[in-house]
């Protein structure tokens, strides 16, 4: 898949060296941002954020994947926001929490703000307040090479498919605003999606998230045999092939009228 972020050229040609040069690290993008201020290696921030993130992925108690938490007071004060995509087992989602965390404290090694997206998780921490808060930058997007045969007849099944899935997700509870589902389309071609959104967001918020991402999809990806958008409040991905584990919170969407 090729990866672009939403930001400037030049930034994107940074991350996309980043990401095609350090496959190894296993996650998709980075955003190391400087506007919100840096901290200095040994100061309070530094500790602050250390404890915070071990703290977070070492957490036992969360088995629904979405941590949020803040450490410290005034100037010092760290949030962090953790969420793992639906389907993944507790154990797993702490794990690529825990490989987000390293990664993203080396490659951003002294900026108060930073984001990291996975193929499984997404960790992202500032010095500021981001909770309940819908933001969609910094994103980026990814797209399969191949293109769909029968492309309207694909683009179709397709949108409905997200359609539905923006609608459930977007109704799901406080800890939980994520679905799933496949639905075929022309010559047996299946397509599978996932969408989801922090489960700190309202359900209006989710929703207008989703739909943005989605717009962003048909603008960077139409025809595409599978495209995914991650922006820190809403992610979606869809693939000609399954990619996540089916579950309770992953209902069948209606058929196509």
């Amino acid at each position: 898949m090729a990866v672009v972020s939403s930001r400037s050229f030049v930034c994107c040609l940074l991350f996309l060296f980043i990401v095609v040069s350090q496959a190894s690290a296993q996650y998709n993008y980075v955003y190391c941002d400087n506007n919100e201020g840096n901290y200095t290696a040994g100061s309070t921030y530094q500790t602050n954020l250390n404890t915070l993130l071990s703290n977070l992925t070492s957490n036992t108690q969360i088995d629904y994947g979405f941590y949020n938490f803040s450490y410290g007071q005034n100037s010092d004060t760290v949030n962090a926001i953790g969420l793992c995509r639906g389907d993944v087992e507790p154990d797993e989602c702490r794990s690529c929490l825990s490989d987000a965390r390293d990664n993203l404290t080396q490659l951003c090694p002294n900026q108060k703000e930073a984001i990291l997206y996975h193929d499984r998780c997404m960790l992202r921490y500032s010095n500021r307040s981001i909770f309940g808060l819908m933001e969609t930058q910094p994103s980026y997007y990814m797209w399969n090479a191949n293109n769909a045969t029968e492309v309207y007849q694909f683009n179709q099944v397709l949108n409905n498919l997200l359609r539905i899935l923006t609608g459930i997700a977007a109704s799901g509870d406080s800890r939980r605003k994520y679905a799933a589902a496949k639905a075929d389309a022309s010559n047996y071609q299946t397509i599978y999606g996932v969408v989801q959104c922090t489960p700190d967001l309202p359900q209006q918020e989710c929703y207008r998230c989703l739909v943005g991402a989605i717009a962003e999809i048909s603008a960077c990806c139409s025809s595409r045999i599978g495209a995914r958008v991650g922006r820190p409040s809403c992610n979606i991905r869809y693939e000609n092939y399954s990619f996540y584990e089916p579950t309770a919170y992953a209902p069948a969407p209606a058929p196509l009228m």
